[in-house]
C-alpha cells in the first residue's frame, strides 16, 4: 500500500482546502451576494451592517477594511469570490497579484509583459 503524503507548502501561498473553506464561508458567501448589483450598494452604504449581515469574525473584518486580499485570503477567502468584493473598489487581477508578490502594479504589468505574458 502506497501511503499519500501532503503537498510541500509552498512559502507565502495559502493553501484553500476543507479548513479554510469552513474558515470562510461567512466571507465567501458575502462575497458570492455581490453578484447582484443591490447587495454592492448596501455594502457600501454600510459596511459594517451588511458584515455583521453575514457573520464574519474579526480577522475578515479587519481584512475587509484593510481592503487586502491577502489577508483575506488567510481569513479564509477564495479568490473566486474576492473577485466580487475586489472589483466593487475596482481592483483587477493586475492589482490583487501586484499584492500577492509585493510589487507595485506598474512592476508586476511590466514583469508579465517581460514573461510573455
Amino acid at each position: 500500500m502506497t501511503s499519500v503524503s501532503a503537498p510541500e507548502p509552498i512559502p507565502g501561498t495559502t493553501i484553500f482546502d476543507g479548513a479554510m473553506a469552513m474558515k470562510g464561508y461567512a466571507l465567501n458567501k458575502m462575497c458570492y451576494s455581490f453578484n447582484e448589483a443591490e447587495n454592492r450598494k448596501a455594502f457600501l452604504a454600510d459596511e459594517d451592517a451588511y458584515c455583521a449581515k453575514y457573520g464574519l469574525n474579526d480577522q475578515q473584518k479587519a481584512a475587509i477594511k484593510a481592503r487586502n486580499v491577502l489577508q483575506l485570503i488567510a481569513a479564509g477567502g477564495n479568490i473566486y469570490y474576492l473577485a466580487k468584493f475586489a472589483g466593487i473598489f475596482g481592483l483587477n487581477v493586475q492589482d490583487v497579484g501586484a499584492q500577492q508578490t509585493g510589487m507595485t502594479v506598474e512592476d508586476f504589468k511590466a514583469k508579465l509583459v517581460a514573461a510573455g505574458v
